[in-house]
């Protein structure tokens, strides 16, 4: 496995689109937080994430098939970087991409001071942000009966 964060272009925002809705379709069905889920977002709430200041969507990559995508919103003033969202298409979960990607992330943006959130429920994702020095902020929110949202931070 070589994995490599491949930026997106505009012109790829469609497909990035239509990865983010597959890839978060099962969590939407399975907790039915359409207000929040990434798979209920609109193609302009996308591209209107892909213009901000600071915002960089990255296909994750592995020998030319993107297995996955991570944006992260880095503002390069000092704040707080963020991986907001994270996904690996369901034939590849499992296998180390997204490990391999945050690592990388954090080697192009700078290993420090980041920050992310995740559904509490989501047992294995919380182990990997762990795993990869992440730490619990304390603070949860709670979206409906089924999920609740946690925050953490790097360093």
């Amino acid at each position: 496995m070589e994995v490599k964060l491949i930026k997106a272009s505009r012109e790829d925002m469609q497909t990035v689109w239509n990865m983010q809705r597959e890839a978060f379709g099962g969590l939407l069905e399975k907790y039915q937080d359409h207000d929040i889920s990434p798979a209920s977002e609109s193609f302009e709430r996308i591209m209107g994430k892909f213009e901000m200041h600071g915002s960089f969507y990255y296909f994750i990559s592995d020998e030319g098939v993107n297995v996955g995508v991570i944006r992260i919103i880095d503002k390069q003033d000092g704040s707080r970087k963020r991986i907001s969202p994270i996904w690996i298409m369901s034939e590849y979960r499992n296998k180390g991409y997204a490990q391999a990607a945050i690592r990388e992330a954090e080697s192009i943006h700078g290993e420090d001071n980041w920050s992310l959130d995740t559904i509490l429920q989501e047992k294995g994702d919380l182990h990997l942000y762990e795993k990869l020095g992440y730490h619990r902020t304390g603070r949860i929110d709670r979206i409906n009966d089924r999920m609740d949202i946690v925050y953490y931070e790097k360093n």
